[in-house]
């Protein structure tokens, strides 16, 4: 739930959003022409975005350039409230903050691969959203030429962090965009535990449109294929690895250990246990 929401505009779109909530929550981002820095004070945030996941603790700041993302407040036993603060890019902004004269790193184009990068906030960066809570609490000292002023200030600052590339990679985006297909989403995620929902979320699809998408490329229902190919993984590793059934199922994206017991003993008629066993004989 959402205990207090705030946010500050510059030229009609959102700057600067400061939340609190109360975990356990989940929520959707659609950025399509945005990269949005997130910086979390308190809590933890999960990121999902259509090819990778990262998770974000308190001091720690996440860097995601435009696209569709799946967010997860968790409730932890040492932290009962969520706070995050976030500042907006939007080309058309930055464009005209910057008048002509857009950082270099900004035009640079650069690997598009890149979506989400987090990082350990340093002493800067900490500072930078101490004072853009300060204009928070005092809504009467905000105007136009301190928003332009904040923006800059986080863009040069950025550009001068240990992950300079990443980031440029991310920002850079905003002006040379490009989306990820809908085969390029789906071997992402393969041995995920993420639902048909959430999957169809990040393909920007509805459930119903991502499955009839899903029967076009792989000629097979996703909750058929994506077994398929956790239970092909985990024979691999019990053949290959020595890590435990709870590790493996964990590793080919099983909700426990049981189901994965169970979806093994139904597609190979052997249990996990007896299948290793087995092999371990025959070497």
């Amino acid at each position: 739930m959402i205990t207090n929401y705030r946010s500050i505009s510059l030229f009609g779109k959102v700057l600067f959003e400061k939340a609190t909530i109360a975990p356990p929550f989940k929520m959707q981002m659609k950025m399509e022409e945005e990269a949005c820095f997130l910086h979390i004070r308190a809590g933890t945030y999960v990121s999902k975005s259509p090819e990778s996941q990262v998770v974000v603790d308190s001091s720690e700041s996440l860097l995601m350039k435009c696209g569709n993302y799946l967010g997860h407040i968790p409730k932890t036993a040492d932290c009962s409230e969520y706070e995050a603060i976030s500042v907006h890019f939007f080309p058309d902004t930055l464009k005209r903050v910057f008048e002509s004269s857009l950082p270099k790193f900004l035009r640079e184009k650069s690997d598009p691969q890149v979506s989400m990068t987090k990082f350990k906030a340093d002493q800067i960066i900490t500072r930078y959203f101490e004072s853009v809570l300060f204009y928070f609490d005092n809504p009467d000292l905000v105007d136009e030429d301190i928003l332009i002023l904040k923006l800059k200030e986080i863009i040069l600052l950025l550009a001068r962090t240990s992950n300079v590339h990443k980031i440029q990679a991310i920002l850079s985006n905003l002006f040379n965009p490009r989306s990820y297909n809908f085969r390029e989403t789906i071997e992402s995620h393969l041995y995920s535990s993420y639902s048909i929902p959430e999957l169809a979320t990040l393909c920007s699809m509805s459930p119903s449109t991502f499955k009839r998408e899903f029967k076009l490329h792989y000629k097979d229902s996703p909750g058929q294929y994506f077994l398929r190919k956790k239970l092909e993984k985990s024979r691999d590793l019990l053949r290959a690895s020595g890590e435990s059934l709870s590790q493996v199922a964990f590793s080919c994206g099983f909700a426990n250990l049981s189901h994965f017991s169970k979806a093994f003993k139904q597609q190979y008629q052997i249990s996990p246990s007896q299948f290793r066993l087995s092999q371990l004989s025959n070497t």
